[in-house]
């Protein structure tokens, strides 16, 4: 029985066996908790740190696995495989070409390369890509993979390349569609929030799991799915599939044991502790069918009920978490009409939820200042619009 490749010898040496660097790339303001998170995640973790725009940390392949499978916060997670300095097209496509991508990359993947540079000789993006892709495919040309990968739907594989004063950087992303996309979702609606930006608020708001959550004008419910991934431990990327299962160096079964590691973990709720309600009664039939589908019905309960009408004591008689991404702006015809909502629903907050926790995405920092109680105001961005996130304590 023949024993294995050279190719494979090379991978199992330079990719499976050693340590990398990685980039957990998350929104603006969120890189300490992210750091946080990953901590949690993995206590070991070597030389990790924040930087701008997300979390620099080193391990072995397994724990970029893990991190995909399990982290709320990052919205990739890139793996850098090569460093060089470039001032000419000349020299980008000799040092392109000495990568051996071989060892990252099936000949197959459909490729697909962002770059972007700064105070850089070469500053045209499109010319570098093209001269990197090219690079990249005349290196696999030619070469037998006997490597069996599973075949999965990620056929793409995204390249990441930074410039910076002629330095180049250049990465691999280990996740395929961005990890806010955890797979539940099928319904959409109007300016959804994204589940990353939900664990962040959820995280910094000091959210357990184990108190109760109401979502009243929950919409396509990310803020009810999130916190139910997080009740029930189930990993965030559970639902999901991932760009590094189509990477010659990936074995399933390796793959396998986290999952089951990870499945360990899941537990069951008593009892639905998280409510979701909004007058939407399509968007709750949606929400309610992904709850269904996922088994999610002993975490969440969703009703069809207007905010203003709510009443938190008819679902639960201890004091918990309220979190709220109410409509602005167009959705509202305006900004006066945004702020007279939020004028009536701090009123609302202050008569019903006394001693509540406060989660809210809202726009402009003056919003904090309609609210009849104090809030601590994080500046985020979502979906192009500056918004604030605030978290506190109704008094």
């Amino acid at each position: 029985m023949p024993g294995p490749s050279p190719l494979y010898k090379r991978i199992k040496r330079q990719v499976i066996g050693r340590p990398h660097r990685f980039f957990a790339a998350t929104a603006p303001g969120f890189e300490e908790i992210c750091l946080r998170e990953l901590f949690r995640l993995q206590p070991t973790a070597a030389q990790a740190r924040t930087i701008p725009g997300g979390v620099e940390f080193e391990g072995r392949l397994e724990d970029c696995f893990r991190a995909n499978l399990n982290l709320r916060l990052p919205n990739r997670i890139l793996m850098r495989i090569s460093a060089f300095k470039s001032s000419n097209f000349r020299q980008l496509e000799k040092k392109a070409g000495d990568i051996a991508w071989e060892l990252y990359l099936q000949p197959d993947s459909l490729l697909k390369v962002h770059v972007a540079a700064r105070h850089c000789r070469l500053r045209h993006s499109d010319a570098i890509a093209e001269r990197i892709k090219k690079a990249v495919s005349d290196r696999l040309s030619g070469l037998e993979f006997d490597i069996n990968v599973p075949k999965t739907a990620w056929g793409h594989q995204n390249i990441y390349v930074r410039g910076i004063d002629d330095r180049f950087t250049a990465s691999i992303d280990s996740s395929g569609d961005l990890l806010y996309k955890r797979g539940l979702k099928e319904h959409t609606g109007k300016a959804p929030l994204r589940e990353t930006l939900a664990a962040g608020a959820l995280f910094l708001a000091g959210y357990d799991g184990c108190e109760p959550l109401l979502d009243p004008l929950c919409g396509t419910g990310t803020f009810s799915l999130e916190a139910a991934l997080m009740a029930k431990r189930i990993p965030a990327g559970w639902f999901r599939e991932f760009a590094f299962t189509r990477w010659p160096s990936f074995i399933e079964k390796r793959w396998n044991y986290i999952k089951r590691e990870a499945q360990s973990g899941i537990v069951q709720a008593r009892r639905p502790l998280i409510f979701a309600s909004d007058t939407d009664h399509e968007a709750c039939q949606k929400l309610e069918s992904c709850i269904q589908k996922y088994h999610l019905a002993d975490a969440v309960q969703v009703s069809h009920i207007d905010y203003f009408d709510l009443d938190p004591l008819e679902l639960t008689d201890r004091i918990g978490m309220i979190c709220i991404n109410p409509p602005y702006g167009r959705r509202l015809s305006g900004r006066q009409a945004s702020e007279k909502f939020l004028h009536a629903m701090g009123d609302r907050l202050k008569q019903a939820y006394q001693g509540w926790k406060l989660v809210l995405i809202a726009p402009g920092r003056a919003a904090a200042d309609k609210l009849p109680f104090q809030t601590q105001s994080i500046p985020i961005r979502h979906g192009g619009l500056k918004l604030n996130l605030l978290i506190g304590k109704i008094q």
